[in-house]
C-alpha cells in the first residue's frame, strides 16, 4: 500500500467533470484507489463517490493505492490533482 496527501487546486472541487476525469484515468489501473477525506473513504474508481465526497479547491486528500500497480497509480492520480483535475 502507498498513499500521498495532496492539495486539490481545482477551483470548482471535484465536480463532475473533474470527478469523471480521475476516475476514468485510474479505472484501468489493477490496484483499488482511494479517497481519504474528512475522516471517510471514497472509491476514487466511482464517479458518484469522488461527487459525493463534497470536496473543495483548497482540501487536502489522501489517496492510498493498494495492488499489483500501486506505484504507478498513485503516481497518476497525484499528477491528476496536482495538474487541477482537466479544468
Amino acid at each position: 500500500m502507498v498513499s500521498k496527501i495532496v492539495k486539490v487546486t481545482n477551483e470548482q472541487g471535484m465536480h463532475m467533470r473533474p470527478a469523471t476525469v480521475f476516475s476514468a484515468a485510474v479505472t484501468p489501473f489493477d490496484s483499488e484507489v482511494k479517497i481519504k477525506f474528512n475522516g471517510n473513504e471514497y472509491d476514487g474508481k466511482s464517479v458518484m463517490m469522488l461527487m459525493a465526497a463534497c470536496i473543495k479547491c483548497g482540501a487536502e486528500i489522501e489517496i492510498v493505492c493498494n495492488g499489483a500497480d500501486e506505484e504507478a497509480a498513485l503516481a497518476k492520480a497525484v499528477e491528476l490533482v496536482e495538474s487541477g483535475l482537466g479544468d
